[in-house]
């Protein structure tokens, strides 16, 4: 994936954790997180999202060519612990407990991708 597709896609990615948060503290949703006890679910996913896609918006610039691992684990981080933290707390799906830690997972491993090899800082 190109630098711009990345940036693109992740400006794209925090645009839609703002919506799902806005939906989340708001309206018929709201009142269904509060109602099941997942509000503190939703806002952690969508706490993270947000993070990773803005992290993702600000380092997409910065990569030479294509996007390195690092990208592709904060990437995949965000579509698993976010992603299967708003289904549970949608709808309890026991199955997908599993997944969020492998998504915590891959964010720990972006994170030491950047931290081992950095982006170069003038890019």
């Amino acid at each position: 994936m190109s630098a711009s597709a990345l940036s693109r896609l992740a400006a794209g990615l925090a645009a839609l954790g703002v919506v799902l948060g806005a939906l989340g503290a708001h309206g018929q949703l709201h009142d269904r997180l509060v109602a099941r006890g997942s509000l503190g679910t939703w806002e952690t996913a969508v706490f993270y999202h947000l993070i990773h896609a803005i992290a993702l918006w600000a380092l997409a610039p910065r990569f030479p060519g294509r996007a390195p691992a690092a990208a592709w684990c904060l990437l995949s981080g965000l579509l698993l612990f976010s992603g299967s933290l708003y289904v549970l707390a949608l709808a309890r799906v026991p199955a997908l407990g599993p997944v969020t830690p492998l998504g915590g997972l891959a964010f720990i491993a972006g994170w030491v991708a950047l931290a081992i090899r950095p982006p170069h800082p003038g890019r």
